[in-house]
């Protein structure tokens, strides 16, 4: 591959323009060079502000694949779209990173991995938070046995009331839920990651619909039209592992909680613990007296990181692009993405059925 990656973007809506197209402008050795969005205008808009000389515009990803020239696609659509679009682009020959969640089923989660590995094509999916420096520091704590055998984990995606009004959040359909989907998917897999665990044996789950239908709602992003809110405004899950490990995933956009967080992991160990409620903050035991200390990032370097002020999503860019150009593996893997897929299906099934769901 030549020192230069060429990308195309399809979606050229919000987490396009907020994480995706910036970070990717910042990389040398990246060139956007063609965007495709449904509302053409979107696209043009995003090549003009973000595209090298010439670089191409389409409204249909099929005729943008067909045309090809370039090596990376980023797919940034909604939810029900990221399964079809994936596999065409791996068919057509190209390195993947879509967006969070892999995909809105686990069925079409599985045809994506499969498109991967029958292609030789890298896969990853964005999930950035892996990419910060207190998740760095705590996955290098975890690896070096600081806490011991890790039996209990919470997975934090709370929000008092944030519920997103723009795009399509609010759509079941394309969706394939609420905040469990959307937030809930990033703590849940920063958890799984840490704890290197993705064997899940049973999950119990609980959905909630009780605030979405108030007119007027109190919302950081306005009120939301309670017409359009078809999807839970909470979720909650009980997981079980193989090893008997347990994770409990609280998830929400509008909830009554006076605490709140999101992306965020707690974790216990039989040597210690871990949490991000007040930074990253380790407790354990020590000369028969208990400790808790509170790390400081800000101190020194961390694994992975690279030049001042590089945010977690200019560190997913440079990192993806280093796995593209000297052909290793990328960070977040799509066999992890399909558990963390699997199991919030499986909250969302055990929420309609009220019984719990077994992994074979």
């Amino acid at each position: 591959m030549s020192n230069t990656v060429k990308i195309a973007i399809v979606g050229c809506g919000g987490i396009a323009n907020g994480k995706h197209m910036p970070s990717l402008a910042k990389q040398a050795n990246a060139e956007m060079i063609a965007f495709c969005d449904i509302i053409k205008e979107r696209a043009e808009k995003a090549a003009a502000e973000y595209g090298a000389e010439g670089a191409k515009v389409y409204d249909d990803y099929n005729e943008m694949l067909k045309d090809g020239g370039f090596d990376v696609v980023h797919v940034c659509t909604p939810n029900d779209s990221h399964s079809e679009i994936t596999v065409a682009a791996l068919e057509a020959g190209n390195h993947v990173m879509c967006e969070k969640p892999m995909a809105k089923t686990t069925a079409q989660a599985r045809e994506m991995l499969e498109a991967a590995k029958r292609t030789g094509k890298k896969l990853s999916i964005a999930y950035q938070n892996r990419y910060r420096d207190d998740s760095l520091y705590l996955k290098d704590m975890v690896e070096n046995g600081d806490l011991g055998e890790i039996y209990y984990g919470k997975a934090i995606a709370l929000r008092r009331r944030a519920v997103p009004t723009w795009g399509v959040f609010l759509d079941e359909e394309k969706q394939g839920g609420g905040p469990l989907i959307d937030i809930g998917t990033h703590a849940l897999d920063l958890t799984l990651w840490l704890m290197d665990n993705y064997k899940p044996k049973s999950v119990m789950g609980s959905t909630f619909h009780k605030l979405g239908q108030r007119q007027n709602a109190a919302n950081a992003f306005g009120p939301w039209d309670p017409e359009q809110f078809k999807v839970e405004d909470s979720a909650f899950g009980f997981i079980t592992m193989e090893n008997g490990a347990t994770i409990v995933l609280e998830s929400s956009w509008a909830l009554n909680v006076s605490e709140f967080g999101e992306a965020k992991t707690l974790l216990c160990g039989t040597e210690g613990g871990a949490d991000m409620k007040d930074g990253l903050r380790i407790n354990g035991e020590k000369n028969s007296r208990l400790y808790e200390t509170k790390i400081d990032l800000g101190a020194g370097g961390v694994a992975f990181y690279s030049g001042e002020k590089e945010t977690e999503a200019d560190r997913e860019a440079r990192l993806w692009l280093e796995a593209v150009q000297n052909d290793t593996e990328p960070l977040v893997k799509p066999e992890q993405a399909l558990v963390v897929t699997e199991i919030l299906e499986a909250i969302y099934e055990s929420a309609r059925t009220g019984k719990a769901v077994y992994f074979e």
